[in-house]
């Protein structure tokens, strides 16, 4: 039985143990943590791809996966609805989508408290050594963990992420704590609130819970604001003990400072319904907004797969669909070449980055507005508008 070392336990690396498990390799996932992942993460969006790779699973679809929405509206400053759009999606949560993926795994084959710090290869295999003194030997090694991920840094160095120019607020408001108004207005509905250089969107998912039943839901929000890389950033990534992070910061440790200063901001610049979601966060977090490309996704008996080879700006909402049709892609590949490293990578590879330029050039020009990138001002602008948001912004869509 060919044996495969997956490097990062979260939604991508779940999707390739699930589905080369399913045919017939010997999985392992190591992840960092020494605690498991449960919670972290907050909504999101749903596309074919990643409901073809749960199908293949055996995840059923339509198991509580996510809450159905009917379709979009923009609101105005004043609370106004300027529009609204007919597109029907189902929105789910990270936490919901690991709970599944980790169930159809098996336990034992998952090990947490596993940092890789390093990757040899030779002609007979490939060697996952870690932090704490283990070496674990496979015919296939799948580099899974992310935008910081050590495996990409070892082989291609050079390959880093882009700062965008603005970050992402993010939080979850029980729909039970909003008013009977805000519920009616956003409930079940895909939302939006533009404001100059910057955008609130916001959709129900599963709650804390991971019930996706009427009364336990959460609505998930998404704010888009610039944040200057030298004048704002390091302040905004300083925790309430002094200590600078680089590209997020754990949400308990945000200075409370800077959470009153955020609410306070959307009191001025957002919706009431938004400005009252805001409000009813109780553990409000942002991250940095990157680019990232890979110029290749395999080295040797290697593959890069999901947020370690591509990340792509959040307007797309297409994250964890592309580490799924990452998965099942590597998945196939090996299927038709008998499960040969060496024959199946480079046309995983291929494919993959291909499909990943274009997600990532997308994105961008979906982002352009809040960037506000001196050149194409003027189609940046026209991006902008309700009738583009609610017509653009996280859909489906061929590449």
């Amino acid at each position: 039985m060919p044996r495969a070392l997956i490097i990062g336990g979260s939604l991508g690396g779940l999707f390739a143990a699930n589905l080369l498990h399913r045919a017939g390799w010997g999985v392992e996932v190591f992840e960092q943590s020494a605690e498991p992942l449960a919670g972290r993460g907050a909504g999101i969006i749903t596309h074919p791809d990643l409901f073809a790779a749960l199908e293949r699973i055996g995840i059923a679809a339509h198991d509580g996966i996510g809450v159905d929405i009917e379709g979009r509206v923009a609101f105005g400053r004043d609370g106004a609805v300027l529009g609204t759009l007919p597109i029907r999606q189902c929105l789910t949560t990270w936490g919901r989508l690991h709970e599944l993926l980790l169930a159809a795994f098996p336990a034992e084959r998952y090990h947490l408290g596993h940092a890789c710090s390093s990757v040899e290869q030779d002609a007979g295999g490939v060697t996952a050594h870690f932090r704490n003194g283990a070496a674990v030997r496979g015919d296939l090694l799948v580099g899974a963990d992310g935008i910081r991920s050590v495996v990409r840094a070892q082989l291609a160095p050079d390959t880093k992420p882009r700062y965008a120019g603005y970050i992402a607020w993010r939080g979850l408001a029980d729909e039970n704590d909003l008013t009977v108004q805000t519920h009616r207005d956003l409930f079940p509905k895909f939302a939006f609130s533009l404001a100059p250089r910057e955008h609130m969107l916001g959709y129900p998912v599963a709650g804390f819970g991971n019930s996706t039943r009427a009364g336990e839901r959460c609505f998930n929000f998404v704010w888009y604001r610039p944040a200057h890389a030298e004048h704002e950033l390091p302040g905004l990534c300083t925790d309430i003990h002094g200590r600078r992070h680089d590209m997020a910061i754990p949400p308990p440790l945000i200075r409370p400072a800077v959470i009153a200063a955020m609410r306070d901001a959307a009191k001025d610049r957002l919706s009431p319904q938004f400005a009252e979601v805001v409000a009813c966060t109780r553990q409000p977090f942002f991250q940095a907004i990157f680019d990232l490309e890979s110029a290749q996704m395999h080295f040797g008996r290697v593959a890069l797969l999901g947020d370690a080879a591509f990340v792509a700006r959040p307007h797309v909402g297409m994250g964890v669909s592309k580490a799924a049709g990452d998965a099942m892609a590597l998945a196939d590949l090996l299927q038709k070449t008998d499960n040969n490293p060496a024959a199946a990578l480079p046309e995983y590879s291929a494919q993959r980055t291909r499909f990943g330029h274009a997600v990532i050039a997308h994105a961008r020009e979906l982002g352009a507005y809040l960037e506000a990138c001196a050149a194409g001002e003027t189609a940046a602008v026209e991006l902008h508008t309700p009738e583009a948001v609610m017509r653009d912004i996280a859909v489906t869509r061929a590449f």
